[in-house]
């Protein structure tokens, strides 16, 4: 291996740690990177009272139950039904770090046709903001559901963005209706 390509894979192994466990395949596709975010009118801790637990989601609008074991521990997994329908089963807590307001997940098992992404990670933080608000971002990290040679359109990369899209923003933007329609408490 190359040193660049040697120092690629280092980079890639410490932002998800989880990626070690993969299968190395001959494929085409690349490892797309979105952002979701929304800036919040509230205190990164009262935020962080709502979205801080890895085994509850009832915050997600898009959400209809989550069930999962082991809390807000690594390798905690939880499996996640949306109101649609589809289930996202067996999500792991790669990283919990509270004092930072943020958590990493990996789902090493999706179904593309409730999301159409392979090897899928997230990093949920909360950024405190200058204003006294916050920044929530819900960074998300996959290849499309069709790693290999020309997919099908319903499986490439603007499919799988998009869905991820679908599936993140609206949970922002409802976490931000939520919060700041909430009173404030002293």
């Amino acid at each position: 291996m190359t040193m660049l390509k040697t120092r690629f894979a280092a980079a890639v192994l410490a932002w998800c740690p989880a990626m070690a466990a993969l299968p190395a395949r001959a494929h085409d596709a690349q490892r797309v990177k979105t952002v979701a975010s929304v800036h919040i009118a509230v205190p990164p801790a009262k935020v962080w009272e709502v979205i801080g637990h890895f085994c509850d989601m009832s915050w997600d609008r898009l959400v209809a139950r989550t069930a999962g074991e082991g809390d807000d521990t690594p390798d905690a997994t939880r499996t996640i039904t949306l109101k649609n329908g589809g289930v996202l089963p067996d999500e792991e807590l790669v990283r919990y770090e509270p004092q930072n307001f943020t958590y990493a997940t990996f789902l090493p098992h999706v179904d593309v046709h409730v999301l159409p992404v392979t090897n899928y990670s997230s990093i949920l933080v909360v950024l405190p903001q200058p204003d006294g608000g916050s920044r929530v971002e819900w960074r998300s990290a996959f290849y499309r559901g069709y790693p290999n040679f020309g997919p099908p359109p319903e499986l490439n990369e603007a499919a799988a963005i998009r869905a991820v899209t679908a599936l993140t923003q609206p949970a922002l933007d409802g976490l931000k209706a939520r919060l700041e329609a909430e009173p404030a408490t002293n």
